[in-house]
């Protein structure tokens, strides 16, 4: 499905970046698997390798502007650049009174200004070749209001205004933007959730009598949409937010 394309991919250490990495790479895809742990991107690659794909590790910053710029623009250069996945984020939990001014810059420069400057560098060469897609994961928070998680939710509606406007601005040059919206997964990046709601416990009631279908999403689902957006199958989809909940923004 991927044969030949180049996919450049943010946080994807752990978790749902790894498995959208998989994923792609399965399908073909050159994968380039950057994360602020180089250690872990490094092992993701290897697991690419083993399963007889193709990919290679970086240690790269999101919040690092130039650095991120120049690692997209040295793959490009190097060849093509088909899909891009910004996917590093931040979760902070805390209300307006709770929540500090130092979190709601934390969470906007890796929630949204990360994306816009990965999207900034990836669109040149986009645009040059007359394809891409861009996916920009925000959240199902985009889409809803989480109590008590203002940085969070905000930052996450602002990603899905940002993949809106980069989509009409660019469909014209065949260069398609999404956004991927996930619900609750069973990873590392809840721990804001769980503090919220008082712990592991409180976490797993509120999954179980929240969600309509009562459970957690898997990695491998959410690689799926990943994988359904970079490729052909989407190829008449920009400006949409893709929302995998099991119901719970319904």
């Amino acid at each position: 499905m991927l044969q030949g394309r180049v996919a450049f991919l943010t946080g994807a250490g752990a978790g749902i970046g790894r498995a959208g990495a998989l994923a792609l790479a399965q399908a073909g895809a050159h994968v380039v698997v950057s994360d602020l742990d180089g250690a872990r991107a490094e092992g993701v690659a290897a697991e690419i390798a083993a399963r007889g794909g193709r990919a290679e590790a970086m240690a790269l910053d999101a919040t690092d502007d130039a650095a991120v710029a120049a690692a997209i623009d040295g793959v490009a250069m190097r060849g093509r650049l088909d899909i891009l996945h910004s996917h590093a984020g931040l979760q902070t939990s805390g209300g307006l009174a709770e929540a500090s001014v130092a979190d709601m810059d934390a969470s906007w420069r890796l929630n949204v200004r990360a994306h816009f400057v990965a999207a900034k560098a990836a669109m040149p060469h986009m645009r040059g070749q007359g394809a891409g897609s861009i996916i920009l994961t925000a959240s199902n928070s985009g889409v809803q209001i989480d109590r008590g998680m203002i940085a969070y939710a905000t930052t996450k509606h602002a990603v899905i205004a940002m993949t809106r406007q980069i989509a009409a601005d660019h469909a014209r040059y065949n260069v398609r933007c999404n956004a991927l919206c996930p619900g609750f997964v069973d990873t590392a990046f809840n721990a804001g959730f769980e503090r919220q709601m008082g712990g592991r416990a409180g976490l797993e009631a509120y999954v179980a009598s929240a969600i309509p279908m009562g459970r957690w999403a898997t990695v491998e689902e959410v690689a799926a949409a990943i994988l359904y957006l970079a490729s052909d199958q989407s190829a008449f989809m920009t400006g949409h937010a893709l929302v995998l909940d099991g119901g719970e923004s319904l």
